[in-house]
């Protein structure tokens, strides 16, 4: 009996095939009448996250012994390890852990930030799972910490045949507050996050990251990592570039913005989704969350040629071993600050 990923990419072949039309005609998408029928309640979304996060078999998620017997009195956590003792269940040890939302709403979840190109708010989260805007807010900051493995995020440790292998284009982007809307005593400071990314011409496939500041070191850094050396690289007439082995540039400068196959057209269009999904969206992305909205988009336009399903069951298998406590997503954030005056104002007995 085939696997649930391999149902899901025999109907992307058959839609490959099948006639040409609008759009991305050749995809094959889900309805949300076809999506409540999937999952109609929590029982049949966990059946299919087991499907997805346990295809290759059972282990605990505490110890990793395969061999695992299913108990009946611990209705949340259903599952128990024969050598370490632990009750599990599909939720442990991934972005879903210790979540007491249910999986019919995890699964809706995926499916809105799979098919949303401009990303999902917390409010509409909020709105449309009918749960709390704290919780929604929490949810979407998991699902996007699960983006990261499929917006092909490398290490500086990755092997040469995991980087781009090129031609590739570089380009950079200042996310922050426009100029005009700023209050009087914050205009002309430089307050805006630096986010530089690069895009395989070959595969189509995009890694971007925030830096510090947009030096040579920086982001010579950031290209040894995500691209293999012999690779052609396309970038603007930025002078941190100039280093860089074969490399040819556009001088946007001066008007020039594409030159035979020199440009970088193809950033600047995932650029533009990405303002657009800040401006119309998110309204804004604080500095210390902003990777996550970065991988979000990123991993999105990396699996966007594949059927809803298809990408579907790839967000929920990037699930795993990705586990995002609250307290560590506000570790560095405003609502830290907010916690740290509030004690300091009133400190605990």
């Amino acid at each position: 009996m085939s696997s649930t990923k391999d149902r899901l990419l025999e109907k992307a072949l058959r839609s490959a095939s099948a006639g040409s039309g609008p759009g991305r005609s050749e995809r094959e998408g889900i309805s949300l009448v076809e999506l409540f029928r999937m999952f109609p309640d929590d029982g049949t979304a966990e059946a299919w996250f087991e499907s997805i996060l346990w295809e290759g078999g059972r282990p605990c998620p505490y110890c990793g012994n395969p061999e695992t017997v299913r108990t009946d009195h611990k209705p949340t956590v259903p599952y128990r390890c024969v050598q370490c003792h632990s009750h599990f269940s599909v939720k442990t040890g991934t972005v879903m852990h210790r979540s007491k939302l249910g999986y019919q709403k995890w699964a809706i979840a995926i499916y809105m930030f799979a098919t949303s190109l401009k990303g999902v708010s917390s409010m509409k989260l909020h709105r449309d799972l009918h749960i709390t805007q704290k919780s929604a807010w929490f949810m979407g900051q998991r699902i996007r910490e699960a983006w990261s493995s499929i917006a092909d995020v490398q290490s500086s440790s990755s092997s040469s045949e995991e980087k781009m292998q090129g031609p590739v284009e570089i380009d950079e982007l200042y996310v922050g507050g426009r100029e005009k809307n700023k209050h009087a005593d914050k205009k002309g400071q430089t307050d805006k996050t630096i986010v530089v990314g690069v895009k395989d011409r070959d595969t189509n496939k995009v890694t971007a990251r925030t830096v510090p500041e947009a030096t040579k070191a920086r982001l010579e850094h950031f290209i040894e990592t995500n691209v293999s050396d012999g690779a052609v690289k396309y970038t603007d007439e930025n002078p941190s570039y100039g280093s860089l082995e074969n490399h040819h540039t556009v001088n946007h400068s001066v008007g020039e913005y594409v030159r035979g196959q020199i440009h970088t057209n193809g950033m600047e269009s995932f650029w533009a989704l990405l303002r657009r999904g800040y401006t119309g969206i998110y309204h804004k992305m604080s500095p210390e969350h902003l990777d996550r909205y970065v991988n979000e988009f990123a991993g999105r336009h990396n699996i966007r040629s594949m059927d809803t399903g298809m990408m579907m069951s790839e967000l929920a298998s990037s699930m795993s071993r990705k586990r995002l406590t609250y307290k560590r997503l506000i570790k560095h954030g405003v609502y830290a600050h907010r916690m740290a005056s509030l004690e300091q104002r009133s400190p605990m007995p």
